[in-house]
């Protein structure tokens, strides 16, 4: 008997469950849609996904015949009930549906449904300094929060996906060392994909057509725009060069406070300091191809999605020299101290006043950029959540002897 199921365990079709409940917008309801828009299920035997969610996030993932859209009725309510749904039935609606293994990318669970596999997204409640940076506040209450619920559930799951290997380790000198993980990159969408542009002599931009650096981000204190404000100041009180900054995102009321205070202070008319709020997600690509320099200055990510963006749209690059960047950008960028602004200055200035370095800086980053696909994605996630049920079901078997 016991050798039976090892056979249909190995040979039988799956059905992978995603917990999608608490993917309402941002970073992680963008990974779930490129990741189940790239995926081939069946070619690791999955027949069938079932994902359980909002009717906002069920709306914006494809209809495909392996696809199963769940909208509990609690998802529609407020933050308490669409917790305690997902505490006390999640569990029970997989097994009702016949799931073999559970993904659960937001990072929290309390449920008790074995196989299941989770991932690390958000890394800023494993790091004690950035934190702080909050001060005693509700955002810093909430991120101890994940920090206990997230170390629970990554020391419980059967297997964690991480996204670099930073991340990994900032997690586990947390939770201690985790048994089966992985680090499965994301992707980055094919529109964003546009060559290098020839890069052009600074001398050659006007008033009118000026030199454009493009910040990408969330206002947020972690984020260092203010100091970004200051570096470009620094750089335009030495050189005289008509640089502008774009400041694209939407912010964190204390963040933005001391971000309008910093642009009083250096350009009180708005001349080169232009914040613009946020963009929608499906027009960011039209927002990069207008800029000439992306700067990226956060101070802690994961694996920012922003960084691979500007490095696929071809930009040169200037960015934060705070782990992980480094290990996605590798030498194809100039590195500066977020919390420095001479140092940003200093990096702005060696890469604009040199076309040359510009363009071998963005042609290497572009190139390094088309590893980061969803296709590769969605198959290495896919394999793990396969691997993670087989290893769970021989573990089942061997208990059963």
């Amino acid at each position: 008997m016991d050798a039976n199921f090892e056979v249909v365990t190995e040979n039988k079709k799956l059905v992978v469950g995603i917990d999608a409940t608490n993917l309402r917008q941002g970073g992680g309801r963008t990974h779930l849609i490129e990741l189940l828009r790239a995926a081939n299920p069946q070619i690791h035997q999955v027949s069938k996904v079932v994902v359980w969610g909002s009717q906002s996030t069920l709306a914006l993932l494809d209809n495909t015949p392996w696809l199963e859209k769940v909208n509990p009725p609690a998802q529609e309510s407020g933050f308490l009930k669409r917790t305690l749904w997902q505490k006390f039935h999640l569990s029970d609606a997989a097994h009702q549906t016949g799931c073999d293994v559970l993904f659960v990318p937001g990072g929290s669970y309390s449920g008790n449904f074995h196989p299941v596999v989770t991932m690390s997204r958000n890394i800023l409640p494993f790091e004690w300094q950035e934190l702080w940076r909050y001060r005693w506040s509700l955002t810093t209450a909430r991120l101890m929060l994940l920090r206990l619920t997230q170390s629970q559930t990554y020391r419980s799951a059967d297997g964690v996906i991480f996204l670099t290997e930073y991340g990994k380790s900032t997690v586990e000198q947390i939770t201690g060392l985790l048994q089966n993980t992985i680090i499965i990159p994301h992707g980055c969408s094919n529109r964003f994909s546009r060559p290098p542009q020839t890069q052009k002599p600074i001398d050659t931009y006007t008033t009118d057509q000026p030199f454009r650096i493009l910040y990408v981000s969330i206002i947020d204190q972690y984020k260092h725009q203010w100091h970004i404000v200051e570096g470009v100041a620094k750089l335009r009180q030495w050189t005289g060069w008509n640089v502008v900054l774009e400041l694209i995102g939407s912010a964190y009321p204390p963040a933005l406070k001391r971000l309008k205070t910093t642009i009083q202070r250096y350009d009180p008319e708005t001349r080169w300091v232009h914040y613009k709020g946020g963009v929608p997600f499906d027009q960011l690509h039209e927002v990069y191809q207008q800029a000439d320099l992306g700067i990226f200055a956060s101070s802690c990510e994961n694996m920012p999605n922003i960084l691979l963006e500007m490095m696929a749209t071809g930009l040169p690059v200037a960015s934060s020299n705070r782990r992980p960047m480094p290990e996605i950008l590798g030498n194809a960028g100039v590195y500066f101290d977020p919390e420095d602004p001479h140092d940003i200055a200093n990096a702005l200035l060696k890469l604009i006043e040199s076309p040359h370095l510009r363009t071998v800086l963005s042609n290497s980053s572009f190139t390094a950029s088309q590893q980061y696909t969803w296709a590769r994605c969605a198959d290495t996630t896919f394999a793990f959540l396969t691997d993670v049920h087989q290893k769970y079901a021989q573990k089942e078997n061997q208990n059963r002897r």
